[in-house]
């Protein structure tokens, strides 16, 4: 028997003398499959089964669930392998280890030898990595906050035997964010909130500001806000690399394609509000598209779309937004595209720099030693670029991000532009926050996406969170629920109150 035959063979009969022991110790009668059985004879009749139905299939499946799981199923399928699929894989394998067989699907075509994703076009890998508890909403902040802890003990929490601990490279220098008149009631409040709940920063006049940053122009600022611990940026790639390393070690499955629909089956006893009686149809499996072409389908007991910016569009292959009832509802997450560049300034701010946020938006920060820095600034919304390419538009920090931090910085008026790359956001239309919990239509299918550029960050939190609602029933930690689809059915968005 192989090895994935025979972790099927001990998790089935695991499974079934467990059901002897809820029943009481009675048995089953081995030619009355309804009727009590004895355990092992169910497991070997099941598997019969599984082998008789695999040897019926197409070359093309058979190969396919040679390389995967020779079942065809499992019971937690994650469609998307970035930030918030890995920490999810990794979450419910640390709880549950050999007791719940998880799938990750990820699409990212880009495959290095050894079969490993790079991920070259993830959300992820090109975010800048910041981490802040600098926000208005409560959740946000107790997220962010988990987050530091995590990446402070990542070597902990992510060690493999044999592969070297990952290194995030988390530099706590902290956020700054500066605020005109206007701002400065608004960044006072959220500087309470972020107290209340744990975080550790400082309000600072100008005359502050300028003590303790004498590089920033503080002319027209009125009061600024600065993270003193556990804010500041670190290393996308390499906390996704270890939750990956991770969770494959812990037993869950990478599989490298790309949703292309669902499969549906029918429960008429079921009853949901809005839907005619009789016609409710379930979540069944999902269809995945391998490199090589070919369609497979993945059946699941539980699914979670954590798609990045792509979440709205598989939603829709589940009839997210095409249907009646709850389902007439959209996922109102898609890919809204952010330009980061990269530059140098040889007499720029030193070391003690925070990844500093202009009242306009625009923001820079160090990066690494010798006058380098990064910077960017969300676009207009009538100004947003296509989303049909990663391409750069140069003139955009010309225009939107240079003005306003050379006049922050009289340094940068010099500064150079060496390259830059784009990444995609996963924006919720709604109101650019996270849409974590279970579907109100579908009760095996949650969501974790939609965060607008904070997922990096609150990758480790939500993980963990959707763990707790798939094993606990519910969230244990972190109390997510506001987060929930509900809200876009009732109309209730949660904002950010930002000060720009």
């Amino acid at each position: 028997m192989s090895r994935l035959g025979s972790h099927s063979f001990v998790r089935l009969l695991k499974c079934n003398v467990r059901c002897v022991r809820i029943c009481g110790g009675q048995r089953f009668k081995s030619n009355e499959p309804s009727e009590f059985e004895h355990p092992v004879s169910r497991t070997i009749r099941v598997l019969k089964g599984d082998v008789k139905n695999y040897f019926s299939l197409p070359e093309g499946e058979k190969t396919f669930r040679k390389q995967h799981f020779l079942s065809g199923h499992c019971d937690v399928l994650v469609i998307g392998g970035g930030i918030m699929g890995s920490s999810i894989a990794y979450w419910l394998k640390q709880r549950a280890r050999q007791g719940l067989h998880v799938v990750v699907v990820e699409k990212d075509p880009t495959v290095i030898p050894n079969n490993v994703l790079c991920y070259t076009s993830a959300s992820t890998v090109l975010s800048v990595g910041g981490i802040r508890q600098q926000f208005s909403v409560p959740e946000s902040i107790q997220m962010s906050l988990f987050g530091a802890e995590f990446l402070r003990n990542v070597k902990k929490h992510l060690y493999v035997e044999g592969h070297d601990p990952p290194d995030v490279q988390f530099t706590p220098t902290g956020y700054l964010f500066l605020a005109t008149e206007k701002g400065a009631t608004q960044l006072e409040e959220n500087y309470k909130l972020q107290q209340e709940l744990g975080a550790k920063n400082e309000l600072l006049s100008p005359t502050k500001l300028k003590e303790k940053f004498p590089w920033l122009n503080t002319e027209d600022i009125a009061l600024g806000c600065h993270g003193l611990r556990d804010e500041g940026w670190f290393d996308p790639w390499s906390l996704l690399d270890g939750f990956k390393k991770k969770a494959i070690n812990l037993g869950a499955e990478y599989i490298q394609g790309e949703a292309v629909g669902f499969k549906f089956k029918s429960m008429p006893d079921v009853m949901v509000e809005g839907v005619e009686p009789g016609t409710y149809e379930a979540l069944d499996s999902l269809l995945i598209k391998t490199p090589s072409g070919d369609i497979h389908p993945i059946k699941f007991g539980l699914c979670v779309i954590a798609a990045g910016p792509q979440s709205g569009a598989v939603a829709k292959m589940a009839r997210i937004g095409n249907g009646a009832g709850y389902l007439q509802f959209p996922l109102p997450v898609e890919p809204r595209k952010r330009y980061v560049y990269a530059f140098n300034c040889p007499n720029g701010p030193g070391l003690n720099t925070p990844l500093t946020v202009d009242p306009t938006g625009a923001y820079f920060r160090r990066e690494g030693l010798a006058g380098s820095f990064i910077g960017g600034r969300s676009p207009d919304v009538d100004k947003e670029p296509s989303t049909e390419n990663l391409d750069v538009d140069h003139q955009f920090f010309d225009d939107y991000i240079w003005p306003h931090i050379a006049k922050r910085v009289k340094a940068f008026e010099g500064l150079k532009v060496n390259s830059a790359w784009a990444g995609f956001y996963e924006y919720n239309t709604f109101d650019a926050n996270g849409i974590v919990g279970l579907h109100p239509y579908y009760q095996n299918l949650y969501l974790a996406t939609g965060f607008s550029g904070h997922g990096i960050q609150h990758g480790p939190a939500v993980g963990r969170a959707v763990m707790e609602m798939i094993i606990d029933g519910g969230f244990k930690t972190i109390d997510l629920s506001r987060l929930s689809f509900d809200r876009i059915i009732t109309g209730n968005p949660i904002l950010e109150n930002n000060i720009w």
